[in-house]
């Protein structure tokens, strides 16, 4: 029989303070003027409260009801009410309330915040109205190609960068614990289902499977600078900048290994890059027509070469493409024809994982799983057997 009356608890809300029932049930008034029904139980050694509810909404008798269902769900079923309820709120966590999230937590990574008002501008466009109200939770492949299916042929540089940016949430929710997924959400076969984005001009990445003759015809092209310099680029993955402001001392051919200087890099964090053979023969050709007084790898008439050179080479070749475009030509390859997981293509790319743990974690050990992929990236793009041509100036 419990020690509280109807009467002492419609008095007790008008004073502070915390009333026992008995069996740990407890009535807790704050100085506000908020009232609550608790329940205090000892769980694998560990005391646990238990809330059930306002006491303005919930009577003595109904808290009671309440408090002896909870009691026998731990004592006799072994449930664990408070992990329960944890669980049940994380579920409730909508893509909107994670993207938000999210960019907050990078707030100090963006390049600018024009960069971070943009990155959440085009989810606000093209994922909230589809995604922004669904659990996390329950996102699927799906639902990702529902989302955007319209804007990935209508603006295929947009579509990819929204589809990055949507697995970017999801891999977050998971790594918080809002997404009960075996595997991050870069493993979804989104791309798989998503029709083929057509080609035209005003379309920034050359499709992947054009690039092995291409490259033949790079390599078979006039210049020597330029050339050389964006096949590195497409060769590497890399941004366009960390490729023209390049240094020898930068590399370890031996080891095959690039270090590119967190002051080159967009998220100003050093990044090592694995150096296929093809991106070595390129540093071989470079090396063979090195020029004196720069220490510079691909230099420009003045110092560092322009972004327009790369540029130049691609329009007098009549191709439509940017330089920056072959990072997406890369990342849609290792999704739609290689086994390779998204999170290496991701490190190879320079995106942060926003899991802490598993950045530290890929520090390590992801390089060695890297160089693979780069290797196999530079067989795939030398299409089985093209060689790099040395130039003489």
């Amino acid at each position: 029989m419990g020690k509280l009356t109807a009467n002492e608890v419609k008095a007790a809300l008008a004073k502070p303070g915390t009333y026992q029932d008995g069996d740990g049930l407890l009535l807790k008034v704050d100085k506000r003027g908020g009232a609550s029904w608790r329940l205090r139980i000892q769980h694998e050694g560990q005391r646990r409260d238990i809330g059930l509810g306002s006491a303005k909404l919930v009577s003595l008798a109904n808290a009671r009801a309440k408090a002896a269902e909870a009691r026998k769900a731990i004592r006799e079923d072994k449930r664990d009410l408070v992990a329960e309820k944890r669980q049940a709120k994380a579920k409730a966590v909508t893509f909107r309330e994670a993207a938000l999230a999210l960019h907050k937590a990078r707030e100090r990574q963006w390049a600018s915040s024009k960069h971070g008002g943009q990155w959440l501008a085009t989810l606000e466009t093209y994922a909230f109205p589809t995604l922004g109200r669904k659990p996390v939770g329950t996102i699927t492949a799906g639902n990702i190609i529902a989302a955007i299916a319209e804007v990935w042929t209508a603006k295929p540089e947009t579509g990819r960068r929204v589809r990055q940016r949507i697995c970017a949430v999801l891999d977050y929710a998971h790594a918080r614990g809002w997404r009960d997924t075996e595997a991050p959400a870069r493993s979804l076969a989104a791309g798989k289902g998503l029709p083929r984005q057509p080609h035209g001009k005003n379309h920034a990445a050359m499709p992947y499977e054009d690039l092995p003759s291409f490259l033949t015809r790079l390599r078979a092209s006039g210049g020597v600078w330029g050339r050389l310099a964006l096949e590195f680029t497409i060769l590497t993955a890399a941004r366009s900048q960390e490729v023209r402001l390049s240094t020898w001392d930068e590399f370890d051919t031996e080891n095959a290994l690039w270090t590119v200087p967190a002051a080159h890099m967009k998220m100003k964090r050093e990044h090592i890059v694995p150096l296929s053979p093809q991106a070595l023969a390129v540093l071989k050709s470079a090396m063979a027509v090195r020029r004196d007084g720069t220490d510079l790898v691909f230099p420009g008439t003045n110092g560092p070469m322009s972004d327009m050179t790369l540029l130049a080479v691609l329009r007098r070749m009549k191709e439509p493409f940017t330089a920056h475009g072959f990072r997406s030509s890369f990342r849609t390859w290792v999704a739609e024809k290689t086994d390779f997981p998204g999170e290496v293509a991701e490190a190879a790319l320079a995106h942060q994982n926003p899991n802490e743990v598993e950045r530290a974690y890929q520090r390590g050990a992801m390089l060695e799983k890297r160089r693979k992929l780069m290797e196999a990236w530079g067989a795939y793009c030398d299409g089985g057997g093209g060689k790099v041509i040395p130039t003489k100036q």
